[in-house]
């Protein structure tokens, strides 16, 4: 979704934004939670989504979960750095008003998004951000990683593959490619990543 009102965005120029992005089941969000831990200075900007909440998820804390009509009011009061409808009937969003209250409290900012979301995201904030895709070794090792999750149905993990060999495909727009083919590998290569772009 093409982003508005960039002038509304303001953040310190010493804080950073990194973005982080990959097809569902690729580890990122297991790679950004490590990296929370790793970093005191990080903060994560939870995402809103209208899709149901999970029974390990908590409200403000993994996403804002809104409802339908809750996703577009604020979608008409402009209230988004950016936002997808994902899935079909299925959207996801960056409140502005999460990012400023991290930025404004001294934090730099993690995202964990949608590959177009990061795209928007790192559009607006330019080279104060940094734009990670991470990578699964295969389309093949993805599948099998969304099966052992046995957290969706069949149909869905057909859905979520097909769009993955999309989104693959846009890996080349971002700043790094990061496989993650071995957790305890990919780890500390993302904690490299992070300290060498918050001290540059």
């Amino acid at each position: 979704m093409p982003i508005k009102n960039r002038q509304n965005s303001t953040s310190p120029p010493d804080r950073k934004i990194l973005i982080f992005s990959s097809p569902s089941g690729a580890g990122k969000t297991t790679i950004v939670k490590h990296l929370l831990k790793t970093f005191p200075n990080l903060a994560f900007s939870v995402s809103a989504t209208t899709r149901p909440r999970r029974d390990h998820e908590e409200d403000g804390k993994d996403y804002y979960f809104l409802s339908m009509n809750e996703f577009r009011n604020k979608i008409e009061e402009d209230a988004f750095v950016e936002w997808e409808e994902v899935y079909k009937g299925t959207y996801y969003g960056t409140l502005k008003s999460e990012v400023q209250r991290l930025l404004d409290r001294g934090y730099h900012v993690v995202f964990d998004v949608d590959v177009k979301g990061a795209l928007n995201i790192k559009k607006l904030y330019g080279k104060q951000a940094l734009a990670v895709f991470v990578m699964p070794p295969s389309i093949e090792e993805l599948h099998n990683r969304l099966r052992n999750r046995s957290a969706d149905s069949e149909e869905s993990i057909r859905e979520r593959v097909a769009k993955a060999r999309q989104e693959m495909k846009y890996a080349d727009k971002f700043d790094i490619k990061l496989v993650n083919d071995k957790l305890a590998e990919s780890l500390p290569k993302a904690e490299d990543i992070v300290k060498n772009f918050i001290e540059k």
